[in-house]
């Protein structure tokens, strides 16, 4: 518990923590510095100081005890205080305190009153509220007697100046060490920046910089990168050879087919052929992925998801658009997005009778959901749908279609080629299935 409260409010950020492993111990060493020899260090120099007033004042306080009457004390007492440099009044004023009063935080001033106190026993009362004078008040024969001197002859007059040049160079010290590690952090975020954006498809440049072992993984991205590029590269001139290969034995073959008549068995073999081109153009369509190597462009969804639907309803698709949230605008790969939500769209009146759309503008991410009526696929079968060429028989209704089952793999290709993913789950508005298309901003 205690350590997923202390996880809890660490910076999440790079920065944020790489300041606050600068920061903390700057902070700590002060403190303890502050506390260990400072207050020390100035408690030992105010008693020190005090005790020398000590002598000064026992001088006082013992030429006014052996006066022979109150005048002659009253004139010793004023002579010998101003030559020792302080305000002596006999008798006191009545405006004494009750008791020893000092400000909250003048730690000195404890120092004061416990060490003048140790000295005399006929001290009244001290007061220190006044950071600059300190007023004493003792018995004497002929009465209470106030004696007022600076404050600077029982504590140092400047404690602050060694905490103030703390302050100054500790800020220093952490201005410059923020600047060295923010060169350092610098080439990290432009890595992950370059990553990121390849990961949903784009290829910004990337130059390695910064220190030896970030170097090293930049170096790597860019191998890594560039083994990619090379393997789409290579797979889809295979591919186009392939397509080549296969197409001109199944021309001929449709050839043939076509002059042997019009009978069942003829028919039949070509109705094979037919499927057997559209298996190879949908498996074309798959691996090479040309939607999917487009660039993208700053676009708004709103208009865009209304333009798909427009155009599934013109070709007699029974889908609506459902609700609309957010605005915006996204990179995206509009062919590639189109062709997703054509395969959203197409499963949903396919196995059902209406499909409606909603689309949700998120400040990172854009969610694009198709809803239908149809039987919907069951959760265990639901991982199993999105790989390619899987045709769930007992969870959709394949006499009402020709697929191939490439719509939800490819949707879900061109959702991760964004840096989203495709979701299935069950509609509780219509009962059927719902596909949640989530995309990065």
């Amino acid at each position: 518990m205690i350590s997923g409260w202390f996880k809890s409010i660490l910076p999440r950020g790079l920065y944020g923590r790489a300041a606050l492993i600068l920061i903390l111990p700057i902070v700590i060493i002060q403190l303890v510095v502050s506390i260990a020899f400072i207050q020390r260090h100035f408690e030992r120099v105010t008693e020190q100081m005090t005790s020398n007033l000590v002598n000064e004042i026992a001088l006082l306080t013992d030429r006014v005890a052996r006066a022979p009457n109150r005048a002659t004390a009253q004139v010793a007492a004023t002579v010998l205080g101003d030559a020792l440099s302080m305000a002596v009044a006999l008798p006191a004023p009545t405006d004494a305190p009750e008791a020893d009063t000092r400000l909250f935080y003048d730690l000195s001033g404890r120092v004061v009153i416990a060490t003048l106190r140790d000295a005399f026993d006929t001290v009244r009362v001290i007061e220190l509220t006044n950071l600059k004078s300190v007023r004493l008040f003792m018995d004497t024969p002929y009465g209470p007697m106030e004696i007022a001197f600076a404050r600077g002859r029982v504590s140092a007059s400047n404690p602050h100046q060694l905490l103030v040049l703390m302050l100054v160079t500790g800020l220093l010290m952490t201005a410059i060490a923020f600047l060295f590690l923010r060169n350092q952090l610098r080439p990290i975020r432009r890595l992950a920046r370059a990553a990121e954006a390849f990961g949903k498809g784009r290829v910004l440049p990337y130059r390695p910089a910064g220190a030896i072992e970030v170097r090293a993984a930049g170096n790597a991205f860019l191998d890594m990168r560039g083994r990619i590029e090379r393997q789409i590269e290579q797979r889809t001139l295979l591919l186009s050879g392939v397509s080549h290969d296969l197409r001109t034995p199944l021309t001929r073959l449709k050839l043939g087919l076509s002059m042997m008549g019009e009978d069942d068995d003829a028919r039949a073999m070509v109705h094979d052929v037919d499927d057997m081109e559209r298996l190879l153009d949908a498996f074309l369509t798959f691996v090479r992925g040309d939607a999917l190597e487009e660039e993208a462009e700053l676009v708004d969804p709103v208009p865009f998801v209304r333009a798909v639907i427009e155009d599934g309803r013109r070709v007699g698709q029974a889908v609506t658009l459902h609700a609309v949230e957010g605005a915006g605008e996204a990179p995206l790969r509009t062919v590639a997005i189109r062709r997703a939500m054509e395969n959203l769209i197409g499963n949903a009146v396919r196995y059902g009778t209406r499909a409606e759309v909603s689309l949700s503008v998120f400040d990172r991410s854009i969610r694009i959901t198709v809803e239908d009526d149809g039987p919907g696929i069951p959760r265990d079968q639901r991982e199993e749908a999105l790989k390619p060429f899987t045709r769930l028989d007992q969870a959709r209704n394949q006499d009402r279609g020709t697929g191939v089952g490439l719509g939800l793999a490819i949707t879900a290709d061109i959702a991760r080629s964004h840096g989203g993913t495709l979701r299935l789950g069950q509609s509780d508005r219509l009962g059927g299935l719902k596909a949640e298309l989530v995309l990065a901003r």
